[in-house]
């Protein structure tokens, strides 16, 4: 596996682009698993497009939703995956079979769910203008409490390890609390710079895959990233500071979709007017790179590779992939190879093709004997790029490529002639037809349908995906009140084609 160099030499973020994915259908979202050789994109036509990303190819089409999909999350060992819908549907998947386990069914559209970090039974949802709730797999729910009762724009997120949730409001404040008994922990409130308003919104929480660091995307177009282990220690309303504070400071561009990278030393933020990614380097919060795709495209998501320096970005509807320019350093593999720009003449050495060379017996005796050492080649040891900081051994049970079968035409089913019967007899052809029409389609099993009962959810609010009609409608008032005269001509053209057809005779009509 190439994983094995999972350090990368030199620069540990991407610097060009590096292709696009084409999924056939309009990508909206996309996520990594834990190990990053699978990448799930969600389309807008309902269906799940899962990437073998090391060979850059389609390993499976789940026809997921009829909607679009909006969010995806994978489980830890990587065999499940969660996907909402922007008909107000959360579903569960077995990535290998490709069937649904259950479906919940929400009553308001659900924007943001994310699977437990450590556990696969349970998982947190984020309805459009309702508090969170925390799901069991067994259709029981957990509300998660709010500041006020009157503030329900909230965003949350599980921590690194999922003993935590944290959650933002539409008032800049953000609460901590413990997810076995949903107790408040911790609290602070975002401190905004003075001459602007009071509070700003919260748009989205994000933690490091590796330290305790968190980010939090807010409305005044600043990304402050806070350290998790001294938000707890502040308390109920306190005041932590924070480690960095990230801006564009040329555009004052809105973030889209903010991240860390698979090691947690770099930022990552999408601009949600264009396509443009800006890297920045957490312990210093200086900018080390920008990355611009075409003008004139909207990003919708972006996320980073968990083990490599690798972003992939959606725009458009197309996957575009950002990476490292792949310089060939032969000196690394030979020490004393060296790379000429032009020809040198060889100068051969006195001992170089001697038999017994004299010169390495001389180093060979300034050195001192080298000490036997014990090699264990039977163990294994584990690469820390998978493994948490809690952890000793990997999953030995987590999934991390799709095993590959060969398509078969339901049609060209053999059917073996008895003896004596020739194998263009009719009746063959017959037991062909029957077994194509029988057996063919295979039964799938019933779907686990759960309704989710939110007494205080909006039962009329649309999804901000879908929710685009409005301009379109005033473009074409416009378009109708701006060019009278040519729509009076139309209707008088029409008017008396009519009045003709109406005086030709029946007779006179052509057969």
């Amino acid at each position: 596996m190439c994983f094995i160099f999972s350090e990368s030499f030199g620069q540990s973020y991407p610097e060009d682009f590096d292709g696009t994915l084409d999924c056939v259908s309009i990508a909206v979202t996309c996520a990594f698993n834990k190990r990053g050789s699978l990448l799930a994109v969600g389309c807008n036509d309902g269906r799940i497009v899962i990437w073998d990303f090391l060979t850059r190819g389609i390993a499976k089409w789940i026809t997921a939703h009829v909607h679009p999909v909006c969010s995806l999350s994978w489980s830890r060992n990587g065999h499940k995956l969660l996907s909402a819908s922007t008909d107000n549907s959360v579903s569960i998947w077995d990535v290998l079979s490709g069937e649904c386990d259950r479906t919940f069914r929400f009553p308001s559209p659900v924007l943001k769910i994310q699977f437990h970090p450590r556990n696969s039974k349970n998982f947190l949802v984020c309805p459009m203008k309702h508090r969170a709730v925390l799901m069991d797999i067994d259709s029981t729910h957990t509300l998660v409490p709010l500041d006020e009762e009157s503030d329900l724009n909230i965003v949350a997120a599980f921590d690194r390890r999922g003993k935590y949730i944290f959650t933002g409001n539409a008032k800049g404040k953000v609460l901590v609390f413990k997810t076995d008994d949903m107790t408040l922990q911790a609290s602070f409130r975002l401190k905004v710079a003075s001459g602007t308003s009071s509070t700003t919104a919260i748009k989205s929480l994000e933690f490091a895959r590796r330290g305790n660091c968190f980010l939090v995307n807010s409305a005044d177009r600043i990304i402050r990233v806070y350290e998790g282990g001294e938000v707890l220690a502040c308390g109920k309303d306190g005041e932590p500071e924070p480690i960095q504070k990230l801006q564009d400071l040329v555009n004052k561009s809105l973030w889209k979709k903010c991240c860390f990278s698979g090691d947690g030393e770099y930022i990552v933020a999408g601009s949600a007017r264009q396509h443009s990614l800006h890297i920045w380097e957490k312990s210093n919060g200086s900018l080390v790179k920008i990355l611009h795709g075409t003008k004139g495209e909207m990003l919708l998501d972006v996320v980073w590779h968990p083990v490599r320096p690798i972003i992939s970005s959606i725009s458009s509807g197309v996957v575009s992939i950002w990476s490292q320019n792949q310089v060939e350093n032969w000196s690394a593999f030979a020490p004393d190879f060296k790379e000429l720009d032009e020809n040198v003449e060889y100068e051969e050495r006195e001992s170089e093709f001697d038999i017994e060379d004299e010169d390495k017996e001389i180093e060979e005796s300034k050195g001192g004997e080298d000490e036997d050492v014990d090699v264990d080649v039977t163990k294994v040891d584990a690469i820390q790029a998978f493994v948490s900081s809690d952890e000793d051994e990997e999953d030995a049970d987590s999934l991390i490529f799709l095993p590959v079968s060969p398509e078969v035409d339901e049609g060209e089913e053999a059917v073996v002639p008895v003896d004596g019967q020739s194998p263009e007899d009719p009746s063959l052809d017959r037991k062909r037809n029957n077994s194509g029409r029988d057996g063919s389609s295979p039964k799938k099993r019933k779907v686990k349908l759960f309704d989710v009962d939110l007494p205080d959810a909006p039962n009329d609010e649309i999804h901000p995906l879908l929710n685009v009609k409005k301009p379109q409608d005033k473009n074409q008032k416009s378009k109708g009140s701006g060019r009278p005269r040519s729509s009076s001509n139309k209707m008088h053209k029409s008017d008396s084609s009519r009045s003709r057809k109406e005086k030709t005779p029946p007779n006179k009509e052509r057969l």
